[in-house]
C-alpha cells in the first residue's frame, strides 16, 4: 500500500506510464486527456507528470478498461482454450465468465478441471492475459430425459462449489424444476448462496409470477430475453441481463431497445456461443460494441456495459475501470465507433498489440480425461429407418436464425416412410458416451440437405452425435467417421465422398492452430451449403441445438422427441 501511495505522490518512480492518451471514464461518461501510471500491476495516478521505468506512447488512443464477457462456452468455438484466448485477449479481452458447461456434460468435473488448468498455462511475464472466472454447470444433464457423459446432482454441487476452482453456478436452465420447488435443483442454487456465489440464470420467455418465483430463488442474470419489453420487465424486477452478441444466437438489436439513460447500469455484455470463424473474422467483445454504437445507443453506454457492469455484476473487485488503485487491465482503441483495438494491457504487462498476441498460445496441455470420449455401439443404417402407420408425423420446423422450433405434422403412410423427394430430413440422435444404442429419430422441415448425410459430435446439452441426412446409410456412415475421428464434423455423400474434421478434446474442440480450424470448419460447412443447406441456417452450428431440450418447443434427444411445453417425450407418430 506504502509503495502505490508513493508511487501515486510521485515521490517514487512507477513501474509504467502509458502516456499520451484520451483516458475514458466509466463513472462519469467523459473522456479526459493525461497519462496512466501503473505500479505493481494497479493504476496508481490518473493526470499527468508521472516519471516511470518504462514508458509507452499511447499515440492518441482513448484507453478503456478491458473488456469482460459475462457468460461464454469457451467449448462453442471448437478452439481449444488456449488457441481462443489467442484471438479474444488481442481483440480487448481481459476477463470471462466461463461456464464450461459442454465439456462438463462428457467429463464430468474434470473437464473443468483441463479448462482451467489450460488457461493458467498462459503467461506474458509471469502475468495471465487473461482471467477466467469458472461457474460450476447447474445443469448435468441439462434434462433427465437425455444421456449425458456425467451427472452433478444436488450433493455433488454442495461438494464442489465451495472449491477455488469454482466461481459460482452456472446457468440454471431447469427453470420448470426451480418454479415446482425441485428439492435437488434447489439444493444446487441453495449451495451457491450459502459459498457466497453468483448465480446464473436462463429463462425465456418467463413472465409473471413465474417470473417472479424464478427471482426468489436469487438468480442474478439472464441472457434468453426474447424481446426489448422482456428486457425491461426482467431489469425491473432487479436481474441483470445479458446481451447476447453470439454466432448463432444474438438479440443485440432487440435488447439495445431497452436501454435507456436509467437502466443502462443492469446490462451487462456477453457471446454465449462464439465461432471460431466470427472471433477471427469479428472479434469478440469488440464486436458487440460496434454493433451496439451501430444501433444507436451511446458509446458510453455500450463500453460501461462491457467492463464496470460485468466488474459490479459478479463482484469482481478492483475491475472494470480505470482509477487509482483498480487493475492495469485496459484496451487502447482508435475511436468509440469501430473499437479497433490497438494494445492491450493484463496487470500493467503488455500482452497484445495490433492484433496479436504476446504470450504461447499452442495447445500443450491435453490430459487424457478429455481424449477419446466418443463411444458408440454399433449402428447400422436400419437404425435411421422410419416406417409409418397411417397415422401422422411430427415435424420440427426451425425458426431461420434462431434456436426455437416449432412443431408442424405430414401424412404418415403406411411402411417405410422415405425422405426422398420431400422438404423432409431424417434427424437422428446418437448416444456416444456408454454405448447404450439409444437412437432418438425425428423429420425436420426445410432445412435444404440432400443427397448424404452430416453429422457433429457437439449437441447442446449431453453432446451426443447428430445426424441429419436423406439418405440412411450415409447417415449410418458418418457415425461411424465420428466414432473413428474421436468427434468432430462428419460430410458423407450418397456416392461416398467423405470428410471430416475431428475435435479430438471431448468431441467439442479441436487442438489444432486456430488457422487450421478457422480453414477446416470453414471448408467443411460450405461442402455442406454446396448440398442445399438454406442461407438461414449455419450446416452444422444450427444442428447442435436440435437437442437442446430447454428452449421451446420441439426437441430430439437420444431417447426421442421431447415437447419442451409439455415436459414430457412425445411420439415421432400420432395414429
Amino acid at each position: 500500500m506504502k509503495h502505490l501511495i508513493d508511487c501515486a505522490m510521485k515521490r517514487e518512480k512507477a513501474d509504467l506510464v502509458i502516456g499520451n492518451l484520451k483516458i475514458f471514464n466509466v463513472f462519469t461518461g467523459k473522456i479526459e486527456a493525461g497519462e496512466l501510471a501503473i505500479a505493481d500491476g494497479r493504476i496508481v495516478g490518473v493526470g499527468n507528470g508521472y516519471e516511470g521505468k518504462a514508458f509507452y506512447d499511447g499515440k492518441g488512443r482513448i484507453a478503456l478498461p478491458s473488456f469482460i464477457d459475462a457468460h461464454i462456452h469457451i467449448e462453442s468455438s471448437m478452439l481449444s482454450p488456449e488457441a481462443w484466448a489467442s484471438l479474444a485477449v488481442p481483440r480487448g479481452t481481459g476477463g470471462i465468465v466461463a461456464d464450461p458447461h459442454e465439456i462438463v456434460n462428457v467429463c464430468g468435473i474434470a473437464g473443468a478441471e483441463y479448462m482451467k488448468e489450460a488457461f493458467s498455462r498462459l503467461s506474458k511475464d509471469g502475468v495471465c492475459p487473461l482471467d477466467v472466472y469458472l461457474q460450476l454447470p447447474s445443469c448435468v444433464p441439462a434434462t433427465p430425459f437425455e444421456t449425458s457423459g456425467a451427472a452433478i446432482d444436488g450433493r455433488e454441487t454442495e461438494r464442489e462449489i465451495g472449491r477455488e476452482l469454482f466461481f459460482g453456478l452456472g446457468e440454471m436452465m431447469n427453470f420448470p424444476a426451480v418454479l415446482a420447488g425441485d428439492g435437488d435443483v434447489l439444493m444446487k442454487i441453495g449451495a451457491a448462496h450459502d459459498a457466497g456465489k453468483p448465480v446464473d440464470g436462463h429463462a425465456p420467455g418467463l413472465t409473471g409470477d413465474a417470473f417472479n418465483a424464478y427471482r426468489c430463488a436469487g438468480v442474478l442474470t439472464d441472457h434468453e430475453s426474447l424481446t426489448a419489453e422482456e428486457c425491461r420487465d426482467k431489469v425491473a424486477r432487479g436481474m441483470y441481463v445479458q446481451i447476447r452478441c453470439g454466432s448463432s444466437v444474438n438479440n443485440l438489436a432487440d435488447a439495445a431497445k431497452a436501454v435507456d439513460g436509467f437502466n443502462f447500469r443492469r446490462f451487462i455484455l456477453c457471446s454465449d456461443d462464439k465461432n471460431a470463424k466470427d472471433l477471427s473474422t469479428r472479434g469478440h467483445i469488440d464486436d458487440a460494441l460496434r454493433r451496439l454504437v451501430s444501433a444507436g445507443l451511446p458509446a458510453e453506454y455500450a463500453v460501461t456495459l462491457a467492463t464496470l457492469n460485468v466488474a459490479e455484476c459478479y463482484g469482481l473487485k478492483d475491475l472494470g475501470a480505470l482509477a487509482p488503485r483498480y487493475f492495469a487491465d485496459l484496451v487502447l482503441v482508435d475511436d468509440l465507433t469501430d473499437f479497433r483495438v490497438r494494445a492491450v494491457f493484463k496487470r500493467g504487462v503488455l500482452v497484445a498489440e495490433e492484433g496479436r498476441p504476446l504470450f504461447g498460445t499452442d495447445a500443450r496441455y491435453l490430459p487424457d480425461a478429455v481424449k477419446s470420449t466418443v463411444r458408440v455401439k454399433e449402428t447400422g443404417a436400419e437404425r435411421f429407418r422410419i416406417v409409418g402407420h397411417g397415422g401422422k408425423f411430427r415435424v420440427m420446423e426451425i425458426a431461420p436464425y434462431g434456436l426455437y422450433t416449432g412443431e408442424g405434422f405430414v401424412p404418415a403412410p403406411e411402411g417405410e416412410f422415405s425422405v426422398k423427394g420431400t422438404d423432409l430430413c431424417k434427424l437422428a440422435v446418437v448416444e456416444r458416451h456408454f454405448a447404450t444404442g439409444n437412437v432418438g429419430l425425428g423429420l425436420v422441415r426445410g432445412y435444404g440437405f440432400k443427397g448424404g448425410a452430416i453429422g457433429i459430435s457437439v449437441a447442446h446439452d449431453s453432446h451426443n452425435l447428430v445426424i441429419l441426412g436423406d439418405d440412411d446409410e450415409a447417415m449410418a456412415k458418418a457415425v461411424r467417421l465420428l466414432e473413428r475421428a474421436g468427434g468432430g464434423m462428419t460430410l458423407a455423400a450418397s456416392g461416398g465422398e467423405e470428410d471430416v474434421f475431428a475435435l479430438d478434446i471431448a468431441g467439442l474442440m479441436s487442438s489444432a492452430p486456430v488457422e487450421e480450424v478457422v480453414r477446416r470448419t470453414g471448408e467443411i460447412q460450405e461442402r455442406a451449403r454446396k448440398m442445399g443447406v438454406r442461407e438461414c441456417y449455419e450446416p452444422f452450428m444450427t444442428l447442435v441445438f436440435l437437442s437442446l431440450a430447454v428452449i421451446p418447443k420441439l426437441k430430439l434427444t437420444d431417447r426421442g422427441l421431447f415437447d419442451l411445453e409439455k415436459y414430457a417425450h412425445v411420439p415421432l407418430e400420432e395414429v
